[in-house]
């Protein structure tokens, strides 16, 4: 009998990152409890949670710097503390800038290259798709100390993808940048996905986790405590509701602030905007309009939007919701 052939759609690929049961802890602090993690290739994951959380002794672990008191990381099945070609198999981007500033973009990349063992007869080509997958290229003779810090953060991506690793970890790859920048920034991990490199990012930036994982988790207290497609999260956890947002033009006054609360909304990060979940958002934001009206405190404008990740990562944090 012969074997039918397999549809390529229903062809999973090999894991590119397997963390099973990891635990470790520091003088007796635990700091990873039982942390489980799998990353495929062409998949980008957002590895969310508070300081303190256990973030970075994961990354630690799948980087080969630490071994877990138990369990298992592997970096396309090999062992990151044990074999070498598990470690050339993975790049980082630390959230501070990694550059010689004094060097040129091309010349960072270059010595990177090197550092990494790319071989010689393959030097100047590997060096040249890094420039192009980062859109650095207009900006390869330029010193680091020269350029924008969009610029800089999109070249530390080129020095660590020039060995072509399976693995991309970005730690906090947009800190400190303007919009415009992050959205540059965005692009290119995109690209980077679509050619096949898994990305796993840490980041505080919420709306950044939304537009770009394919899959988020949350770490709180060493645990990974949610994990998923984020508007699957997001749709589980709110069904119907909506988020009204009360915007203000100006700052209030105790008697304003104690109205708002009583209207069940919640101060933002910004101090002019507030916010609460509705079920029926529309019609709920026009009758706290009129009310708010009424008590002589007009807004600037409400808004009516999906909820995001803030809200789930709020649930999270305060142990509302768990997997």
């Amino acid at each position: 009998m012969t074997a039918e052939p397999v549809s390529p759609d229903l062809v999973v690929a090999a894991p590119v990152l397997t963390v099973s049961g990891a635990v470790h802890a520091y003088g007796g602090k635990p700091a990873l409890r039982g942390v489980d993690l799998v990353l495929r290739p062409g998949e980008i994951y957002a590895l969310l949670g508070p300081n303190g959380a256990g973030k970075t002794t994961l990354i630690r672990a799948i980087c080969g710097r630490i071994r877990p008191d138990q369990g298992v990381v592997l970096v396309k099945g090999l062992d990151p503390t044990r074999v070498a070609g598990a470690r050339s198999g993975l790049g980082l981007v630390p959230q501070e800038i990694a550059l010689y500033p004094n060097l040129t973009v091309a010349e960072n990349i270059q010595t990177f290259a090197a550092l990494a063992d790319v071989p010689r007869a393959g030097l100047a080509a590997a060096v040249t798709r890094a420039l192009e997958l980062t859109r650095t290229l207009d900006r390869a003779h330029v010193p680091i100390k020269h350029l924008s810090g969009g610029y800089k953060r999109r070249a530390n991506i080129a020095a660590a993808i020039v060995h072509q690793p399976s693995l991309l970890i970005l730690d906090e790859p947009t800190v400190g940048v303007d919009l415009d920048a992050r959205e540059a920034v965005d692009a290119v991990i995109r690209g980077l996905r679509d050619v096949g490199v898994a990305v796993l990012m840490t980041t505080h930036d919420l709306d950044q986790a939304d537009a770009l994982a394919d899959r988020v988790g949350f770490l709180s207290e060493g645990r990974l405590v949610l994990e998923g497609e984020p508007h699957a999260l997001i749709a589980e956890a709110f069904g119907e509701r909506m988020e009204v947002q009360v915007h203000l033009g100006h700052e209030i006054d105790a008697a304003d602030e104690a109205r708002l609360i009583a209207e069940g909304l919640e101060r933002t990060s910004r101090s002019t905007v507030w916010a609460r979940l509705e079920a029926d958002g529309y019609a709920a934001a026009g009758r706290l309009g009129r009310r708010l009206r009424e008590a002589g405190l007009t807004p600037r404008e409400i808004r009516v939007r999906e909820p995001s990740l803030a809200h789930l990562f709020t649930l999270v944090a305060d142990r509302k919701l768990a997997a």
